[in-house]
C-alpha cells in the first residue's frame, strides 16, 4: 500500500500569497488515481470545511480524512463519509485523563487567549486564538496549569497569513502524528513508506516522527529551521525540501506535494 498524506491549507491548497501552478491540482488528482495511491488529508479543518475546500479548489476527496488536527478520522467510501469508531475508542483508552472542560477552566483567565468558535471544537479538541506577541507568557502559564495533568498535548502554531497564534489542546494519543500512525498500521504500511507533506508549525510532529517527510517550497521558515535541527539530531530522519523546477512545477503548494511524491517513488 502506498500512502500519500498531506496537510491541506497552504500545502495541498493554493490559498496563500505565493504563486500557484494552475494545472497542479488536476495533475495531483490524475497521478494519485493513476498510481493507486491511498490519499490521506491531515488537516485542522473539520468535515464541513474540508468539503468546502474540495468544492472550491477542485481537489479530489481523500480516501481517509484525518481532521480536526488529528482528533477525528473518517473514510470516504461509496460517496459517503464514515467515522472510524475504532479511533474514538483508542483515544479514550490511551488518554484516560483527557478532559476538555477541565482544560477550558484551567486556562480561562490567561491573558492573550480567546476560545475559538464552537465549530472548531470537539470532545477531543479545545482550541484558542493566541496573541502571538505574548506567546512565551501564554505558554508559561499553560505549562503551570495544564501540562501533564490531562494526558494532553498543547500544539502551538502561527498563521503567517492572518498573523494569528493558534493553540490546540488535544489528547496526547490524538494528534496528526498519532492518527497517521494509526492509519498506516491499519493499512499495513511501514511508517517510512508513508509520505507526509506539510508547511506550518502543527506539522512538525509528523514531519519528524519517522514518516518520509516533504516540506513544500512555501513552508514557514520557522518550521524549516525546526526540521533541519531535528535532522541534525537524528540522521535517520528523511525530509525532502521541495524547490521547484521539477516537471516545470514551481514547488509551491500542490506542486511541492507532487515533487515530493515523485522523490519518494510514489509516482513513476
Amino acid at each position: 500500500m502506498k500512502i500519500l498524506a498531506t496537510d491541506m491549507d497552504r500545502t495541498l491548497l493554493p490559498n496563500g500569497s505565493w504563486e500557484a501552478d494552475e494545472h497542479a491540482i488536476g495533475l495531483f488528482n490524475q497521478l494519485t488515481r493513476e498510481f493507486g495511491v491511498l490519499v490521506v488529508y491531515v488537516t485542522g479543518r473539520n468535515l464541513d470545511l474540508t468539503e468546502k475546500a474540495v468544492a472550491e479548489f477542485g481537489v479530489r476527496p481523500p480516501d481517509v480524512l484525518i481532521g480536526d488536527v488529528g482528533t477525528s478520522i473518517r473514510k470516504y467510501q461509496g460517496g459517503e463519509w464514515h467515522f472510524d469508531e475504532g479511533w474514538i475508542s483508542h483515544v479514550k483508552q490511551a488518554s484516560p485523563r483527557w478532559n476538555a472542560n477541565a482544560i477550558r477552566d484551567a486556562v480561562a483567565d490567561i491573558k492573550g487567549l480567546r476560545e475559538q468558535e464552537a465549530e472548531h471544537l470537539n470532545p477531543f479538541k479545545q482550541s484558542y486564538y493566541a496573541d502571538h506577541d505574548r506567546r512565551d507568557e501564554i505558554m508559561a502559564a499553560v505549562d503551570e496549569r495544564v501540562t501533564g495533568k490531562f494526558d494532553e498535548v498543547a500544539v502551538y502554531s502561527f498563521d503567517s497569513q492572518d498573523g494569528k497564534g493558534l493553540l490546540d489542546f488535544l489528547p496526547d494519543s490524538a494528534t496528526k502524528q498519532t492518527a497517521l500512525e494509526y492509519v498506516a498500521e491499519e493499512q499495513g504500511c511501514p511508517m517510512n513508506e508513508v509520505v507526509f507533506c506539510g508547511d506550518s508549525g502543527n506539522d512538525i510532529f509528523p514531519l519528524t516522527a519517522g514518516f518520509s517527510g516533504v516540506l513544500v517550497r512555501n513552508a514557514d521558515e520557522q518550521l524549516v529551521q525546526q526540521v533541519r535541527q531535528a535532522m541534525e539530531a537524528n540522521e535517520n530522519l528523511r525530509v525532502y525540501f521541495a524547490s521547484g523546477g521539477f516537471r516545470e512545477l514551481n514547488g509551491y503548494y500542490t506542486s511541492g506535494v507532487i515533487e515530493g511524491a515523485y522523490h519518494y517513488g510514489l509516482f513513476r
